[in-house]
């Protein structure tokens, strides 16, 4: 070995030990368990397939999950059609699509509200360990929901069910009482060259 990579080496094994000594600082502050809320926001792609991953993660550890997707009315996604044959997964479809397609205020409403009625039998559930409110931000943002219903309830839960929620323009009070906001920014999509949603990847 040449002094010069030897000297990269050395360097290399410093950067290690000094990111190493922030990392295990950092696992060793973290000392408690809790439920967590978790939103999945932005633009990009990818917010629901997030969610359904944490599903897969749940029923690894044996744990049991609830879905309530508020805005798609369909009922032939991938993701539906194997998690809906999962023994652990309850999954609801509580949307009839979005409101571009209804284009009626009182019908998107009470679909809405009856929704989260079912969302929130599962946020009292102490059974459920993850329960995911898949494009819960469009039925606040349009004002078909209330904000600080939404928020009571999810204060009110069991102090160990984790809830994931996705979609757009996630609100400002949402994000602030969440424990991890992550936002997926859109660099490019396939959509506006004229492809489209493709099984497997999409739907």
């Amino acid at each position: 070995m040449s002094g010069n990579d030897n000297d990269q080496g050395k360097r290399h094994q410093s950067r290690m030990q000094r990111k190493k000594s922030v990392v295990d600082a950092a696992i060793e502050r973290a000392d408690r368990d809790q439920g967590l809320l978790l939103v999945l926001t932005g633009n990009g792609k990818g917010k629901s397939s997030s969610a359904f991953g944490m599903v897969a993660r749940a029923l690894g550890h044996g744990m049991k999950v609830g879905v309530a997707q508020f805005i798609k009315g369909r009922s032939d996604t991938g993701e539906e059609a194997f998690f809906r044959r999962q023994a652990d997964v309850t999954w609801h479809v509580l949307g009839e699509g979005f409101t571009w397609e209804t284009q009626n205020l009182a019908r998107d409403t009470e679909t809405a509200q009856r929704g989260w009625a079912v969302a929130r039998e599962m946020l009292r559930d102490p059974s459920l360990g993850l329960v995911v409110l898949d494009e819960l931000t469009y039925p606040i943002k349009y004002g078909w929901l209330d904000i600080r219903a939404v928020l009571d309830d999810l204060a009110a839960r069991p102090p160990m069910q984790h809830v994931v929620i996705t979609g757009r323009a996630a609100p400002d009070a949402l994000c602030a009482a969440a424990d991890t906001v992550t936002g997926l920014d859109d660099f490019k999509h396939a959509f506006r060259a004229g492809i489209r949603a493709q099984p497997g990847v999409d739907l």
